[in-house]
């Protein structure tokens, strides 16, 4: 199911719920520790949290963190609509311990799996997975493999996800040859410069992401904008394409954010559309 949704402007209606948010340390799935934020909704009436709230772990895309604005605008979001949210920085990024250099897809699931784990025991069993952008990929992997998937997992958000990560080890080895040539090279992205090892491209190409999406087991919903800018719309497409429900019917929904950047920043309404659209959904499978 494909529908086509307009931004939304202005101020959000104030949710339902308080948001009680604070910070927390982990171990990584890296050896490294993690940094992380916990937003949670609270009664209004009484400032006590929200017993059987649905519990959800975000991870972030590509060089990004926690703090991303639209991150952070979503979470804190969803927590005021009834979800609890885990927002976590991987390893090397924001404010966790680790050399980013040396991480890859696979660190990056491993990272994940972790932060179910401590948010299983901080905030009660994980029902959904939310990821942006590369962050949507390791949601949808780790939502795909038996082995690490919690068995309370029922949802998984993915905002601009791609489809593969192949297409990542490309664009890098583009932005600088000498990484798959020397083994080491600096790109520049979001204005700041990162040191990437040819190990990281190794990895990515190892992965078949299109081999696993079938074997995810959770309702999925892909937010993407046919404007984005990097990431193409027709990665939601191939995801929606290739998950299935057990029974044979489609198992993704699309929903389509016209004029969308791929960080929802043009349009601050975006990120509010998916919080709410993703509080309902969340709610509904859990």
């Amino acid at each position: 199911m494909s529908s086509d949704i307009r931004s939304l402007a202005g101020e959000p209606v104030e949710g339902p719920f308080e948001r009680h948010s604070y910070r927390v340390r982990f171990s990584g799935g890296n050896g490294f520790e993690l940094a992380g934020i916990v937003d949670r909704p609270r009664e209004r009436s009484t400032s006590e949290l929200l017993a059987d709230a649905p519990v959800a772990v975000f991870s972030h895309c590509f060089t990004c963190s926690k703090d991303l604005k639209a991150i952070a605008r979503i979470s804190r979001r969803l927590a005021e609509l009834g979800v609890s949210v885990l927002r976590f920085d991987m390893t090397g990024l924001g404010g966790s311990d680790g050399d980013f250099s040396r991480t890859h897809f696979t660190s990056n699931q491993a990272d994940l799996r972790a932060a179910i784990q401590f948010a299983g025991t901080e905030l009660g069993a994980v029902t959904g997975l939310i990821g942006h952008s590369f962050g949507g990929a390791a949601s949808l992997a780790v939502a795909s493999d038996e082995s690490a998937r919690p068995e309370t997992l029922k949802a998984v958000v993915a905002i601009a996800a791609p489809s593969d990560t192949v297409h990542l080890a490309n664009l890098l080895d583009r932005m600088n040859p000498k990484i798959q040539e020397e083994g080491l090279g600096e790109v520049e992205i979001g204005g700041r410069r990162w040191t990437i090892r040819r190990e990281m491209l190794d990895d990515f190409r190892t992965h078949q992401l299109a081999d696993q999406l079938p074997k995810v087991r959770a309702q999925v919903i892909a937010f993407h904008s046919p404007a984005d800018e990097t990431v193409g719309y027709d990665h939601a497409l191939r995801i929606s394409s290739l998950i299935s429900c057990e029974n044979g019917q489609p198992g993704c929904s699309v929903v389509t954010l016209s004029g969308a950047d791929h960080l929802l920043i043009r349009h601050p309404g975006d990120a509010i559309l998916v919080a709410d659209t993703a509080a309902a959904f969340l709610n509904r499978h859990r």
